[in-house]
């Protein structure tokens, strides 16, 4: 028999490493940029075109590197950070495994001049795939200038994949903000193409407001404990300033960003009962702890650290945002004059209570006038197309005889509970609505109990009609008397321009003021007493991570459906929310006349059968 294993060429092995080092641009900016600071640069410089496709330039003023050096710092795991394995656990470098630049250049053109403080003159190399073109004498600075040009360019399937532009410059951004707020000594500029952003020297809380600005420095509280297990200083935000969407949440251990689940859970929980249940705190972090006490090794791309005693570490750090919380002042006091409010349970997978949505008393959002044009109410009046029984059970009966039937592609959540597949029963007139803890909403039915998710259930509706106009075409537009200003984070830019021809199309209109400043000056002829504002910022949650361009057919009706979602959202009745009679009724004859009553369109249940047999076992 022959020999069948046989040893991979290094390019094919770098590409193999750069599947998992390289994901995106954006990996290629981290890995550049930790290079230079590595090597002791106090000015870096980075320049992006295409979002990454074409070039991604970083220069430096490092110390550079001699022509031997240069030529094999693009050699697999050859660097200068470690020396044995033991050094893994007292490292002081971003980098150490010597897998970067090699990954980098395995995929892509790579042009590169330096120089060292010693050399009068400098080396000039250039590398394709892997393989090195020429190396010659130049003159240059002192420091390092890599080009890193047609990403991807030798893996079709890679490169295709990768995402619109705007998605990839979102990515860029979020990268450069983070490798920005931990090198705050170091001056870092970025320059997109389209953006520019240079940030100078200076303290930490400096740096965090010259990235965020929006007056974020009022709204924190320091932070400084030091004990001999780890020192932890930095900000975090006051319990008012919480955000419900797009926290800044930043976790630095001696001088590099991680992600660590376990320290987020304690930061959070000490917001607990002061913030709500939907919105998330800002944190700004950093942990100085004994490199021997910590494993950065674990995660190609070294943002997962292992912590030899985080749980020692955790009350230090619940210890420490407590005392800055209750040291600023920043626990409210309590007011016994005021009538508590119980407190309902969101089960898993439902939406939390939205605190800035009022709804007034007297408004019914099923019959009646409506609120008005009032662009600042969450409230939607549903006005059907159709005239529908208003004998519910009917209704129900024939759908569960298999008249309307269930989706095919029925996508179910989570936390689903039993719903009855078939009813057998006839209609049994005169049931009876009762609502209980203001959520649910209880009546009977020939098979049991029938226990049905007010707020789900409107948002299905809602939903169903939102999503039909929606899928109508292009719609008019209502221009608002006072336009709604949103402020959007740089990061959030391109997203809003990926999904600006889709919110045009649906009659949304939003312009530019200045800065992080945008307006909305026109709705959607049907969603006008929706809160645009708060429609508009959940719908750039859309273009993310895991978003692509909307420009095909099918990514459309995805952004359609998505929008109507957020839309049924906002307009829904909430949790706490009394109704009458009159109203469950009416919400159970809609709920009831849809093709798939069962789910809500992210796949949560909406109602819920106790029949005869759990009855009886109950009462047994």
């Amino acid at each position: 028999m022959s020999d069948i294993i046989k040893l991979l060429p290094d390019s094919v092995a770098n590409q193999i490493a750069a599947g998992e080092v390289i994901q995106r641009p954006a990996s290629v900016i981290k890995e550049l940029v930790e290079n230079s600071v590595d090597a002791g640069a106090s000015d870096i410089k980075i320049y992006i075109k295409d979002a990454g496709r074409t070039l991604i330039q970083v220069i430096d003023n490092g110390k550079g590197m001699s022509a031997t050096d240069a030529r094999m710092a693009f050699e697999r795991h050859a660097t200068s950070k470690i020396k044995d394995a033991a050094d893994l656990f007292s490292l002081h470098t971003m980098g150490f495994r010597g897998e970067a630049l090699p990954s980098v250049c395995a995929i892509s053109q790579i042009e590169m001049k330096t120089r060292s403080s010693s050399d009068p003159i400098g080396t000039h190399i250039r590398i394709n795939a892997s393989k090195v073109e020429a190396q010659e004498s130049v003159a240059c600075a002192q420091g390092t200038n890599i080009m890193v040009k047609n990403l991807f360019f030798n893996v079709p399937a890679r490169r295709k994949f990768l995402k619109s532009d705007n998605v990839e410059l979102s990515n860029i951004m979020r990268e450069f903000e983070r490798l920005a707020l931990v090198n705050n000594s170091i001056r870092m500029s970025i320059d997109t193409g389209t953006r520019t952003i240079d940030l100078k020297p200076g303290t930490f809380r400096q740096r965090i407001e010259d990235l965020w600005k929006n007056n974020l420095d009022l709204h924190l509280l320091p932070i400084e404990v030091d004990t001999a297990l780890v020192r932890i200083s930095g900000y975090i935000s006051r319990p008012e300033y919480a955000r419900r969407r797009n926290p800044l949440q930043y976790l630095i251990v001696n001088g590099r960003n991680m992600r660590h689940p376990y320290f987020h859970k304690a930061v959070v929980g000490c917001y607990e009962s002061l913030i709500a249940q939907d919105t998330q705190p800002c944190y700004f972090l950093k942990f100085d702890v004994d490199p021997d006490t910590i494993d950065v090794n674990i995660h190609p791309t070294k943002n997962e650290i292992k912590f030899e005693y985080e749980q020692d570490i955790w009350p230090i750090l619940q210890a420490a945002v407590k005392a800055a919380l209750g040291k600023f002042g920043a626990v409210p006091s309590i007011d016994f004059s005021v009538d508590v409010v119980p407190v309902v349970p969101i089960e898993k997978g439902t939406s939390p209570i939205e605190p800035t949505i009022e709804i007034p008393k007297d408004y019914n959002p099923f019959q009646g006038s409506g609120m008005g044009n009032n662009s600042q109410s969450s409230s939607y009046r549903y006005q059907p197309d159709k005239k529908i029984s208003a004998n519910w059970d009917t209704l129900y009966s024939e759908f569960m005889r298999g008249a309307h039937g269930f989706g095919e592609n029925q996508e179910k959540g989570k936390d689903q509970m039993p719903v009855l597949s078939e009813f057998q029963g006839t209609e049994v007139p005169g049931n009876i609505c009762v609502q209980y803890a203001d959520r649910y909403i209880v009546t009977t039915s020939r098979d049991g109990i029938l226990i049905i998710d007010q707020r789900r259930a409107h948002i299905k509706i809602l939903f169903e009609e939102f999503y039909k106009n929606l899928c109508q075409g292009e719609h008019s537009s209502i221009g608002l008397m006072f336009p709604d200003s949103i402020e959007i984070e740089s990061v959030q830019q391109d997203n809003l321009v990926e999904i600006m021809p889709e919110l045009n199309k649906v009659g949304f209109r939003i312009e530019y003021e200045s800065e992080n400043r945008w307006n909305i000056v026109g709705v959607p002829t049907f969603s006008k007493n929706l809160d645009s504002r708060d429609i508009v910022l959940k719908m750039l949650e859309t273009v993310d991570d895991s978003g692509a361009n909307y420009g095909n057919a099918g990514k459309e009706s995805d952004l359609m459906r998505k929008l109507a979602l957020n839309m049924a959202r906002g307009g829904a009745i909430n949790y706490g929310r009394k109704l009458n009679t009159e109203e469950m009724e009416h919400i159970v004859t809609r709920l009831f006349a849809l093709p798939d009553p069962s789910y809500t369109p992210n796949g949560n249940v909406i109602f819920y059968i106790m029949d005869g047999k759990r009855l009886s076992e109950i009462f047994h």
